[in-house]
Parts: C-alpha cells; structure tokens; sequence
C-alpha cells in the first residue's frame, strides 16, 4: 500500500468512526451531571437539599433492560435527599406488560425523603395502566401536592399533568399552597412552565426534550419537541422569570442516536436564592 492510499484508508475509517460514533457509542455514555440551583424561598432548613432526576428512560426496543438496571443502581448510589422521575418511563404506547415490567425495574429506587413521579406524553399510551401501578407504588405525584418538612419548615412538591397530553391545570394546584411557601414543580414537558397564569413557582424540573440528542457545534440542536426553543437542557428562565431545569434523560426516541448530548442523570442541589445575590 502505497502512503497516499494509506492515509485515503485512514481518513476514510477515522469518518466512518465520527459518523458510527453517535450512532453505537454516546447513546450508551450514562453522565452524572451536579448542579447547585439557587432557589427563592428555601427554608434554611432545606439548604443542600439534592434531587436525583431520572427521566425519559424510554424502556423498549431502543433502550436495554440492561441499561435501565445501570441508572437505577447509579441513581440509587448517588445520596441524593429524594428522587424525581419526570415522565417517559416506557417507550411508545408501549403495553401493558411493558409497563408492568419498567415499574418492577423500577421499584428498587429509594432516597430518605421518598420517590416521586409523574407520567410523561408516552406513558400515556397506556394511562390506565400506568396511572394505576404509579398509585400502587406509593410515588405518585400526579396532580398532587406533597409537603416535605424539616425542622417545623415546608418545601412543596408539585405533580404537574402532562402538557400535550393531559388538560390537568397547574394553576389550581399552586392556589392550594400557602403563598410564601417554596414550591418545586415536576412536569415532563418544560412548556408547561409557560403555561401558568397566576400560580408562582420557584422552581421547575422537566426533561421530555432529550437535550435534542444531536448537537451541532456552532448551530446547536436542530430539533427540540417544544414551543419554547430555549428548553434544550440545563437551567433555563421561563418567560415569567422562573427557574426551568431540564434534564437530558436517559433514552431516545426516534432514532437510537446522540451526539455530544450523552444521557444524563442529574443531582440537582438546592441554595436559597439570596446565596447567589450576596456573591454576586
């Protein structure tokens, strides 16, 4: 082989590497992603209080029995406070058996302040199934308020319905809240943020939008299943102001495919706004 042909050979594999690479690799490339959110009206008493998010896990054909244990046994060893899964748990409309199967999958996940959940726009495909053994599981959050307390002061959960496939209002649910009171809100769609009319939230975590799983150095992320274009991942602000957190998530839909947008499980740890104002 001569050099030119060489290096012809070699430059052709090293692309055939970059284009294989999103398609065999990164998909399969579980981060655990820190971050420190400030938030407005955390007690003291909840200052350092993590969140472990597991979300979008998509369980069926594109993402592995397997695969699902790793996160679980990953999210379990990480300390968080309570853990959050926001939506997508089965891939599709999935079956019942399907569904049954990522809740057993599931039911090992455990955190001293509880398991929380709500359904996402794919877990509707079977709601009744899923609405069901998310109530038996003792996690549901779905269209519910839940107090958390320590030392006398209350941080509260919110369980927000899905925003394309459910028509549960979020609004009537923050008017139950005593208006001081911080309040974290768990919705599968980050769009649901933009959704509230009067009802203050200090806090929302979402995921739904897989980051775009593809990113493009210098244009960004071609496709984001969402109204607002600025939900990709990470904390946002919502037209409102309010804290938006969207997390990458752990599968795919579509295509089986990520690029430089690997899945995630997030540790979100909670300071009192006023942290960041004084350092500011």
């Amino acid at each position: 082989m001569s050099r030119r042909q060489f290096l012809k050979a070699a430059l052709v594999a090293a692309a055939g590497s970059v284009c294989a690479y999103p398609w065999l690799a990164e998909h399969r490339l579980l981060r655990v992603n820190r971050y420190r959110l400030p938030i407005p009206h955390l007690p003291e008493a909840f200052r350092g209080f993590t969140i472990a998010q597991v979300t979008d896990m998509h369980l069926g054909p594109m993402v592995s029995e397997r695969f699902l244990g790793k996160v679980i046994k990953k999210a379990n060893g990480l300390g968080a406070d309570a853990i959050v899964l926001t939506g997508d748990h089965v891939h599709g409309r999935g079956t019942r058996a399907s569904v049954e199967r990522a809740w057993d999958l599931l039911s090992p996940l455990e955190a001293p302040d509880g398991v929380h959940a709500v359904l996402g726009n794919h877990d509707y495909g079977q709601k009744d199934c899923s609405t069901q053994l998310l109530s038996e599981s003792g996690w549901s959050l779905h269209g519910k308020v839940l107090p958390l307390r320590r030392d006398g002061q209350t941080l509260w959960l919110v369980g927000a319905g899905d925003f394309w496939r459910d028509n549960l209002p979020l609004d009537p649910l923050l008017e139950k809240l005593p208006e001081k009171d911080c309040r974290i809100v768990l919705a599968h769609n980050p769009d649901t943020a933009d959704s509230t009319r009067h009802g203050r939230t200090d806090l929302f975590i979402s995921g739904h939008t897989h980051g775009g799983q593809v990113h493009i150095p210098f244009i960004g992320t071609p496709v984001l299943p969402v109204r607002n274009k600025t939900y990709s991942s990470g904390l946002k602000r919502s037209p409102r102001g309010e804290s938006v957190f969207i997390c990458r998530g752990i599968g795919w839909s579509i295509l089986p495919v990520r690029f430089l947008c690997p899945p995630e499980l997030a540790v979100l740890e909670l300071v009192p706004a006023e942290d960041r104002e004084a350092s500011a």
